[in-house]
Formats: C-alpha cells, structure tokens, sequence
C-alpha cells in the first residue's frame, strides 16, 4: 500500500499547531454538531471472498440500522447498490475491489470504457441513493483498479481518460462512490484508491459526514477529483488527507440548487487540484468554513474557479488557520476559467474572507469578473514570505 508521510513538513505542521484555536469562526459552516461515527452495533452477515456473488443479495436483505462486514482478503467486485440505512463495513485487513469489466457498469448503451460527447455511459461502483442513515465505514481499503488494463483492451481507465483529452472527446469511466439523494450518511475511517474517475461524488443530499477518509492516486490520474458536493447542504470532512490526479475537493452547484453549510476540519492534502470550488456555481454557493487545513504541494492552494458559462454567486466563505506550502498559486480566485466567456451565469465572488494564513511561496491570483463585478476579499492575520507575489484584477481586498 501507498503509504503518507508520517508527519508534514516541520514549517507546515508547526505553523498550523500555532494558529490553531485562534478565535472563533462566522456562521459559515455545517449547522450539525457534528461527533465522530461510532461503530455499528448490529451486523447482518460477514462475508470472505469466497462469498463475493452474494454481496449483493445479502446487502440487499439487510435491515435498516445493520451492517454487512466484509472480514479479511481481497473481494473484486461488480457494482453494488446499498440499500437505506444499511452500512458496508469493510474490516482492515479487507479490500473490496472495483471489478475492471466496462460492461457491469454499463447503463445500456454498450459505451462504458469508450470515448463519446457525453461520458455519462456507467453507473458507479458503489450507489447509495434515496437513503436515509447507513454509510460505509471501517479501517479497510475500496480499490478502484484505474491504473489496471479493463478486461477486453490494452486501456487501463486513466489511459481513457487521456484519450479523451487529446481527442477532444469524454471517457466513459466509472465514479467510485456515489450519494445521491442521501440523508444522514456516514463515510468514515476508510480508504479509497485508484479510483478510475471521480472518488466520492455528493449529489443533492444533506447530513453528510466524511470523517478520517484517505484518499490515495497518483498525481497523474486524469479526472479523479477527491470529494465532490454537488448542490448539497451540511455536509464535514474532517480529519481527512487527500492526494489525486485532480482537485482534492470540488465543491459545486449547478441548476438542481445551491451549495451550502459545510466544514472542512483538521485536514491535510497534498498533490492534486487544490481545495476548490466550482466549476459549476450557477447554483450558488454559501457558507463554507474551512478551518484548520495545511495543503502541501498541490499544483492549486485554495480555489475558486468559474466563468460565464456556469457562474453564479460564492458568498460567505470563511478559511481559517491554513497553511499552504510548496504550492504555485496557493489562493487562486478565477472567473474567467477554461477562458470561457460566452455566457450570462456571471461569477460574483463576495465576503470571502482569509483568516490567519501562512504561504511560503507562488502567487496570490484575485480576478474579478470586471468592473461592475468585483471579488471581495478580506484578509486577517496573512503570513507571507518575501518571494510571495500578487495578482489582482477587479477585486477589492482589504487586509
């Protein structure tokens, strides 16, 4: 297994010990009090690999509140669907593994694991969708296999998603774990791998908890973000570290309703995207709290990124005691992304406020849309380093 450094860089870890507890935050948060997840007290069945075609059949019998454990060995997998209120809980020494068969994720049109104008041909690895309570949960690993050949090509996932990229095309790959329509959910403790798309996608769900989660892919996986909301409320990631091919966290909001209410705690992430939000903010996108976080050599720090065509407002966004090193544009605040402009959803980006921040090095990036609509940004107790540079446009920026 892939193993993190055991403590961060001695600059980053000691200035977030310093800053920590520093004075209290705004309203800008999951309006939950949020505990760590407990353990399930009731479990319905265990399973070794041995029973792997049953997965679904038992998942599928389990009773609201229970739990299907998977106890030791490596269970490859087709995609499951968890049923409401039951938990997955995957046991340290087990490893559930995505199965690299395009055709179990197919929805039917005999795309999935090729390039098309949509890439929207497979379903995921793991659905949970019109939940209420359960969650996945344990000290156990979720293997993705994107690094893997899928059976029938030479292509590994990632290789598609390449492929994608210099055709101008979409891969049709599968996401790992998705919530969709969820409430009440609790993913904790696990580790997530290699996933051949996006990580953990959140879709229009509420009472979200993400809790000591590890998530662990090489910096060169295209197009696998780390968490995702998607115009969904309360939700905490907490305790967490993230490394991925794209951004660590997306927070987004498209036309299905706004983003709102959610904290980002005691967390740490490393190569990737950055700790962003948007692209998609038509939506909007309020009252996010990230507090406590060090990101050490992402390609982005902190980010918000829009433009024209899929803008909206960010507003009330608070980020207190970060840390960011070895990062070339640790804040990076953009309308204009992907140099689009041809469209009418503005981003306006409003009271985004930075609250002791310490950065060692790159460029602060803050572009407004244009006069008429400025980003405004506030700073309290900012800690450069001389080699630091700036670049504003429309912004107005109090310090």
């Amino acid at each position: 297994m892939m193993m993190f450094k055991s403590i961060l860089p001695s600059l980053c870890f000691l200035t977030v010990l310093q800053l920590s507890g520093l004075g209290a935050s705004a309203s800008a948060q999951d309006r939950r009090d949020v505990k760590p997840p407990s353990w399930p007290r009731q479990i319905c069945a265990e399973l070794v690999p041995a029973d792997v075609g049953r997965l679904q059949s038992v998942l599928d019998d389990c009773p609201s509140g229970s739990a299907l454990r998977l106890r030791h060995g490596r269970f490859v997998s087709a995609p499951l669907t968890v049923t409401s209120g039951v938990f997955l809980w995957v046991d340290q020494d087990a490893t559930l593994v995505a199965t690299s068969d395009p055709l179990t994720y197919d929805r039917g049109t005999g795309l999935c694991g090729k390039l098309d104008e949509k890439g929207n041909a497979c379903r995921p690895f793991l659905l949970f969708q019109h939940t209420r309570g359960g969650g996945l949960i344990g000290k156990g690993t979720i293997e993705g296999q994107g690094d893997k050949p899928m059976f029938g090509s030479s292509l590994t996932w990632w290789q598609l998603a390449r492929s994608a990229q210099n055709e101008d095309l979409k891969q049709n790959a599968p996401r790992l774990i998705t919530l969709d329509h969820v409430r009440d959910f609790t993913l904790g403790y696990i580790t997530i791998k290699n996933s051949p798309n996006f990580h953990v996608v959140i879709n229009q769900s509420a009472g979200v908890t993400l809790w000591g989660v590890t998530i662990d892919t090489p910096a060169d996986a295209r197009n696998t973000d780390g968490i995702d909301p998607i115009s969904s409320h309360d939700i905490t990631i907490a305790h967490s570290i993230i490394r991925t091919g794209d951004d660590n966290i997306a927070i987004k909001a498209g036309r299905s309703g706004a983003s709102h209410h959610m904290s980002i705690l005691d967390s740490q992430f490393y190569w990737g995207h950055g700790l962003s939000i948007g692209s998609e903010t038509m939506g909007g996108v309020h009252d996010i709290l990230v507090k406590d976080v060090t990101i050490d050599g992402a390609k982005w720090g902190v980010r918000i990124k829009s433009n024209a065509t899929r803008g909206g407002k960010v507003e009330h966004i608070v980020y207190e005691n970060l840390y960011i090193c070895h990062t070339p544009w640790p804040i990076f605040l953009d309308t204009h992304y992907d140099q689009k402009d041809e469209g009418s959803d503005i981003p306006l980006y409003k009271d985004i406020l930075f609250k002791n921040i310490n950065i060692d090095s790159g460029t602060v990036y803050i572009h407004g849309y244009d006069e008429n609509n400025l980003s405004t940004v506030s700073f309290e107790n900012l800690v450069t380093q001389s080699k630091v540079k700036w670049s504003t446009e429309y912004a107005h920026i109090s310090k």
